[in-house]
């Protein structure tokens, strides 16, 4: 386990252990401490371990296959955030008081330094003001994902368009369902931190700076939202435009058998016909001229006759137009 501490406000990242996390905890205020957990790790008492109060309520922070969560616990809040990590979404687990932010996650050996980052440019002025610019880093993730996936599904369906490949569908199959789990991840995230921070924006001791920033997390957390549903909707057109050509292929075939059909039914018919050994054939037609005539005329005669009717109906130029 890896645990780092910020502080603010000169953004100091330290590397230290549980107890010297712990006296930093206790003497110090507007710290950042996030604990990274090996990516196999099984469920960590963090709560006990870095020496925080009423820790039997947080016994969840740290315990693996936690769902999203967004809890008031008096003078803390606890939050579980979704984050993408390339293709996988993971979950960062988050505790803020009045002093302090702590996180936690496993595997995400990045995540304190992206936060550093933030905290660089936007000098948060308390540990509040922290949990909004890593609920807005983890909106980020799902946006860039978002973004990414839409563009790869508009590109595969001009590829589409241009020539039809068995594997354009199974890329579609696998941006269908990486929209399906971006969807999954974040909706049930944005209904209980809107359902929280809806219940503390009603409280009018709740101050005014942070009602801002919960209003702009709301508001981005909807754009997000929006977007993953844009690409959804892009998925299925594109499912619908595979299945538009691949029915356009398959009538094509169609026309083509029913030319076949126009022009070589007639023709098995009449040398099925003259084949049987009835009497007037044999007995009856026994000159050249009468071979000619039957044979040779009457199957050229129904060619033409076939070819004419094709003209009629267009399908040949329809078939030609498609091609």
């Amino acid at each position: 386990m890896t645990v780092t501490v910020v502080s603010m406000p000169e953004v100091t990242v330290t590397r230290t252990d549980f107890a010297g996390a712990r006296e930093r905890l206790a003497a110090d205020s507007l710290l950042l401490v996030d604990v990274e957990l090996p990516p196999d790790a099984a469920s960590v008492p963090l709560a006990a371990r870095l020496g925080l109060d009423a820790a039997e309520e947080l016994d969840w922070f740290g315990r693996t296959g936690e769902p999203a969560r967004a809890d008031f616990l008096g003078d803390r809040a606890g939050f579980v955030v979704p984050v993408v990590q390339g293709d996988q979404i993971k979950h960062v687990h988050v505790v803020v008081t009045e002093r302090f932010l702590a996180t936690a996650h496993h595997g995400q050996g990045d995540l304190a330094r992206k936060i550093a980052q933030g905290l660089r440019h936007e000098r948060p002025v308390d540990p509040v003001h922290m949990l909004f610019i890593v609920l807005q880093e983890a909106l980020a993730t799902f946006r860039l994902s978002a973004v990414r996936n839409l563009l790869e599904t508009e590109e595969l369906e001009d590829q589409m368009f241009e020539d039809r490949r068995a594997e354009q569908l199974q890329a579609l199959a696998r941006l269908r369902r990486r929209s399906a789990q971006l969807h999954h991840a974040l909706l049930p995230f944005l209904q209980v931190t809107d359902a929280v921070l809806t219940r503390r924006m009603i409280n009018p001791s709740f101050p005014e700076e942070r009602q801002r920033s919960a209003r702009e997390f709301q508001t981005a957390g909807r754009l997000v939202l929006a977007d993953i549903e844009s690409l959804q909707e892009a998925t299925r057109r594109s499912f619908a435009s595979y299945s538009s050509l691949v029915a356009g292929e398959q009538n094509g075939v169609i026309n083509r058998l029913a030319i076949v059909s126009v022009v070589f039914l007639p023709l098995s018919f009449l040398t099925g016909f003259f084949g049987m050994n009835f009497t007037f054939l044999t007995d009856k037609l026994e000159t050249r001229d009468d071979f000619w005539l039957l044979a040779i005329g009457l199957q050229a005669l129904v060619l033409l006759g076939s070819f004419y009717l094709l003209h009629r109906t267009r399908i040949w130029r329809r078939l030609l137009d498609e091609d």
